[in-house]
């Protein structure tokens, strides 16, 4: 009976005993268990923050496709079919149907207009700095809007010139009170009245012509280019690849199919200039696997350093249990119920000091997402998640059995009669 209590896991007088042998030496514990705290902190903190941080990098991005690329016209820098370099030029409307047939494997191809220089808008006795643009409404497919009141314009709104607008978050905060659903009233821009039909929250881009984003006021292409006589100039072409293409291999026939416009050299990289986002998303990509690897090399580091602390100091305890140990195998006890006795109060403290190392990594990241939080929205997601918890407490489970091993195998080999002339 006695043999079956000390297998049994949930062993009342077993754990009891665990803690006061671990509790002997309160400060000993302490160190100890630290080590292995301070390693799962450090392993969950730097998994947490640097998927928030990746996020919030992404989120510069602004909600750009991620096979999508910018195309603007400068100065040619080599000579062409009696042209000769640093000739000026701009891309026009015709552009478009160009890209469409020449380059099938685009999706989307989307012109853009911009009043470069920078006006007021204004409602009632308010006014906002603003800065114009003039897109379709197939750029949404490019830049994802994130609209909190109204909607975007859309191919009515073009087609039909409708003097209609939809403003950035920047524009609306000076613009109207807190709170205000501003669709359906008429803001001033320059000569002309313009009705807001919705308000565009996105202000992480870090990809962004014509100004400021939560200062934009987008309006309808056909509008700018009538308001601001522009003709059929484009100034910025977007555009973005068909599912499974890559947009860096199709660069080459973009600008082949622009130049073949204009009378540029196809090579001539300067005068058609792409900003590929691929490549953007791919340098987050790698940098972020170099960091997840530094985060998994330094917290798997240090929690390896405090676990071997727990095994030095379970030897050190076995060797100060020597006499204890020797009585207990005199009476009876098994190497078996020894090597379960020091295994478990292994496990017991590196169980606790991870516990509470998880505990406070979760309270410094619950911290960093208030933190971030902006108008009631979190910007970045910091918390680790379920399964990472329960991943790392069973990888607990495990180091503290190993542990335990070294130290359970020295209490194993002492003989009582070694213990007796020990003491």
């Amino acid at each position: 009976m006695i043999r079956l209590l000390e297998m049994n896991f949930f062993d009342i007088d077993r754990f009891k005993e665990i803690l006061d042998t671990l509790t002997r030496n309160k400060g000993r514990s302490l160190l100890t268990g630290f080590g292995v705290f301070w390693g799962i902190f450090m392993l969950l903190f730097l998994l947490g923050g640097g998927h928030g941080f990746k996020v919030m990098l992404n989120q510069q991005m602004g909600g750009f496709a991620s096979n999508s690329a910018m195309i603007w016209s400068q100065n040619t820098t080599k000579p062409y079919k009696g042209f000769n370099k640093g000739r000026y030029w701009e891309m026009n409307i015709r552009d478009v149907d160009i890209l469409k047939e020449k380059v099938p494997e685009l999706d989307v191809v989307s012109p853009q207009c911009f009043s470069w220089s920078r006006g007021d808008a204004t409602y009632g006795e308010r006014s906002s700095r603003c800065n114009v643009k003039g897109l379709k409404a197939d750029f949404a497919r490019i830049e994802t809007p994130t609209i909190v009141y109204g909607r975007y314009i859309n191919e009515m709104d073009v087609a039909q010139k409708r003097k209609v607008c939809v403003i950035g978050k920047q524009v609306y905060e000076n613009l109207y009170p807190k709170g205000v659903d501003p669709c359906g009233t008429r803001i001033k821009i320059g000569p002309a009245y313009y009705q807001v039909i919705g308000v565009d929250y996105n202000e992480h881009s870090v990809i962004s012509f014509g100004g400021r984003q939560t200062e934009a006021i987008v309006i309808p292409f056909s509008v700018v280019q009538s308001v601001y006589n522009m003709g059929d100039k484009v100034q910025i072409m977007a555009v973005t690849a068909k599912e499974g293409v890559v947009m860096s291999d199709i660069i080459p026939k973009i600008r082949k199919a622009i130049a073949s416009n204009h009378y540029i050299d196809p090579t001539d990289e300067q005068a058609v200039s792409v900003l590929n986002t691929e490549m953007f998303y791919m340098m987050v990509d790698s940098l972020f696997k170099g960091v997840n690897f530094l985060i998994w090399l330094i917290g798997i580091g240090t929690l390896l350093a405090g676990i071997i602390g727990v095994s030095n100091i379970m030897m050190v305890t076995v060797r100060e249990r020597t006499t204890e140990i020797g009585i207990r195998r005199a009476i009876g006890a098994t190497p078996k119920m020894i090597l379960s006795q020091i295994i478990w109060e292994s496990i017991l403290l590196t169980a606790v000091a991870g516990m509470l190392g998880l505990q406070f990594s979760v309270l410094i990241l619950q911290g960093l997402e208030l933190a971030f939080t902006t108008d009631g929205i979190l910007q970045a997601p910091f918390q680790i998640s379920f399964w990472t918890a329960v991943g790392t407490l069973a990888g607990l489970t495990v180091l503290g059995v190993v542990a335990g091993l070294a130290p359970a195998a020295r209490a194993m080999s002492i003989k009582p009669a070694d213990a007796m002339r020990d003491e």
